[in-house]
């Protein structure tokens, strides 16, 4: 077993000199135990730590709207920005590896702290059977398996569906933004979430509408509590 590791070990240090992986970021070189980002990159990312502070301006986003536990976010999101590159490259270049990586990154974070104490579930926000089969892959479920991953939290994926597909929210006001996702999501069988906290996984926060949609449809076929994590909000 110890050789066949060492042959596998050797092969990828190989491949990895013929084919350098780069940092998304800033295009350097990875060394060993990197991953998609290099550590230079990685210690500027601008985090949120609102894992930290309940009551915080995420928060009070879904006050009146929703009834939700706790919410917080990585990272700042702001354009021109790494993290508008490491995300677009997520979701529009088919490297959903970096996906899995934001959500080590992200759940390392708050491993240690009282927001995933009680997290019985990790539910990935759903895309509609058409994109997915569009993009091949959930951007989302991708956070949420790094996550999962490091939390040791299990993901439920597929019980919360998105029935209607909807377009895409990005050039949108905020009004047309909760117009356009009224109604959209549902849940198969409500009794898998009763009595459970669940925590709603999704790349970017901005507006919450998607968010607290999901939520309705949660709220309406059982008793979950509920907490939103994004890898970044804007």
């Amino acid at each position: 077993m110890s050789k066949s590791l060492n042959i596998k070990d050797w092969i990828n240090d190989f491949i990895s000199i013929i084919y350098p992986n780069c940092c998304i970021c800033c295009g350097k070189n990875l060394i060993k135990g990197e991953e998609s980002i290099c550590m230079g990159c990685l210690l500027q990312l601008p985090k949120t730590h609102f894992h930290l502070l309940p009551d915080n301006i995420l928060e009070k986003k879904f006050w009146g709207k929703a009834d939700i536990e706790r919410v917080s976010s990585y990272l700042y999101y702001s354009k021109k920005s790494a993290i508008q590159t490491i995300l677009e490259k997520l979701k529009y270049s088919g490297q959903k590896e970096i996906g899995v990586v934001l959500g080590k990154y992200a759940a390392s974070d708050i491993l240690d702290s009282d927001f995933v104490k009680s997290v019985d579930f990790i539910v990935p926000v759903p895309l509609h059977k058409k994109k997915l089969a569009k993009r091949g892959y959930n951007q989302s479920l991708c956070i949420a398996q790094g996550m999962s991953e490091i939390l040791h939290i299990p993901i439920s994926d597929g019980n919360l569906f998105r029935a209607i597909e909807n377009p895409t929210q990005t050039k949108k006001s905020t009004y047309e933004r909760w117009e356009n996702t009224k109604g959209i999501f549902d849940v198969n069988d409500g009794s898998i979430f009763d009595n459970k906290h669940l925590m709603l996984v999704d790349d970017v926060l901005t507006t919450g509408s998607t968010l607290i949609a999901c939520a309705d449809a949660i709220k309406a076929k059982s008793n979950a509590k509920i907490s939103v994590f994004t890898i970044a909000c804007a």
